[in-house]
């Protein structure tokens, strides 16, 4: 299956194509991004200085959840005024930047990375929570830890479309990641069961170390109660959660496993759509076959000319 681009790509082309040297010209592009964030990727002040806004949706949720912490850790320097319509703007100037091609090569990655480190906070946050609980937890038995420990920590809602969001919740010995999504079409629903039952199999047959995948039509336990749950659409709604143990938590693998949970709505639906349009091409290239082959079987109508024995005539058909 193919696996989906962390970064945006369009961004990074742009920007290696500027840092390779040349005259410096005139730029305003907007760039849809998946799950409604758009960029916005300009010259306003002068042809040397390029200006990349970006706007999210959730954007005072990750606020909310560490989001400014973050991106200011990732892109300080070159951190400005928010555009007028945006949430946040970096903007670099070609005059300087770093000598060494490595650094600028990294720069380009940052700033291509820039919608995935600003959700990146809230997973941060609850990886973070996660190891202190544990280190709470490790002080007393099962029976004897504090009710705050047993419960976990606080469950973090993104809502990063118009009706779907991500739920983040931190345990003692483990984060739980929760998807909701909507299926519009019952043919969804029933590619989405068969590609989440592969990721269920895989965990069995091979890749112990995986996380473990659910499928859920109603709110999973860790929702239960929480405001503002949308549940107008319940035959519509599916709840996917993943569950991180501490071998997927550790410093050495968080910012992949972050990079990879991102991006598996848009890969989920993608390869949905993929098999739809798959199937589709199969049925119709079989229905022109089966057209093909009618053609062929259907009888020649030839007319003969024939003569009875008195001399007369008549036409038949074949």
């Amino acid at each position: 299956m193919l696996l989906l681009d962390y970064q945006n790509v369009l961004i990074e082309s742009l920007l290696k194509d500027r840092f390779a040297g040349g005259n410096p010209v005139s730029i305003d592009q907007v760039v849809s991004d998946f799950d409604g964030v758009t960029f916005h990727i300009s010259t306003p002040e002068s042809k040397t200085k390029i200006l990349v806004s970006i706007s999210v949706k959730c954007f005072p949720e990750l606020v909310k959840y560490g989001a400014q912490a973050v991106l200011e850790r990732e892109y300080g320097p070159y951190i400005v005024a928010p555009e007028s319509g945006y949430d946040f703007s970096v903007q670099v100037d070609l005059e300087s930047l770093p000598e060494d091609q490595e650094a600028r090569d990294d720069l380009i990655r940052r700033i291509s990375l820039l919608k995935r480190n600003a959700m990146a906070a809230p997973f941060e946050q609850a990886f973070d929570e996660f190891h202190h609980l544990q280190e709470e937890a490790s002080k007393y038995t099962s029976e004897s830890a504090p009710q705050g420990v047993k419960e976990g920590g606080e469950v973090r809602a993104i809502h990063y479309r118009e009706e779907e969001a991500i739920f983040i919740k931190a345990s003692h010995d483990r984060v739980t990641v929760i998807f909701s999504t909507i299926f519009r079409e019952e043919t969804d629903r029933i590619f989405g069961k068969v590609f989440l039952q592969e990721f269920v199999d895989a965990r069995r047959r091979a890749i112990q170390n995986a996380p473990q995948v659910l499928f859920h039509n109603e709110p999973p336990l860790e929702l239960q109660g929480l405001p503002g749950l949308n549940t107008s659409g319940a035959g519509e709604i599916g709840y996917i959660t993943f569950v991180l143990f501490p071998r997927h938590l550790t410093k050495q693998r968080r910012e992949e496993v972050i990079s990879h949970i991102q991006t598996f709505r848009d890969y989920f639906h993608y390869h949905i759509k993929a098999s739809k349009a798959y199937i589709h091409s199969r049925m119709r290239r079989r229905t022109a076959d089966f057209l093909q082959v009618l053609r062929r079987a259907r009888p020649e109508t030839e007319e003969r000319e024939r003569r009875t024995a008195s001399g007369r005539t008549f036409k038949v058909q074949s």
